[in-house]
């Protein structure tokens, strides 16, 4: 069932692409700190690869990506920040949910089977914010820009 939801996931992303590479610029992420903090946002919710695919496709704008480009994009300091950036959200951020990182709800799982009371959805999510986010911003403020 996981497999079919990731080959349907990927399946649709290439039109998601498309439409990012040609609108994703007006969107305003210009700064590492905006695609760190914009890629987070939607790791949260969704898985990292197709987060990390969508937010690249915005910083290349209509640029192909290829081995070429990339090597390019990664030559100037700027866009080495924005890979950095988008890299280190699109992993981390995941942990702010149960959603955004697929282990988080087997750790529940397994938790819960064995007797642990484990937190519910938002309950997660407000341990998760109170203690997690502010680490992300540290980490955004020290490495970042």
């Amino acid at each position: 069932e996981v497999g079919l939801l990731f080959l349907g996931i990927f399946a649709a992303m290439p039109p998601a692409l498309g439409y990012l590479s040609a609108h994703g610029p007006a969107l305003g992420l210009s700064t590492p700190t905006a695609f760190y903090f914009g890629t987070g946002s939607l790791s949260a919710i969704l898985d990292n690869a197709p987060t990390y695919l969508a937010f690249l496709q915005i910083a290349f704008g209509p640029t192909e990506i290829n081995a070429a480009s990339i090597a390019a994009f990664t030559a100037t300091p700027v866009g080495l920040g924005e890979l950095h950036a988008i890299s280190t959200a699109a992993v981390f951020f995941g942990a702010l949910t149960y959603i955004g990182n697929g282990p988080n709800f087997m750790v529940k799982a397994i938790a819960e089977k064995a007797g642990v009371r484990m937190p519910s959805f938002f309950g997660y999510m407000a341990y998760s914010f109170l203690v997690l986010l502010p680490i992300l911003a540290l980490n955004a403020w020290l490495v970042l820009d």
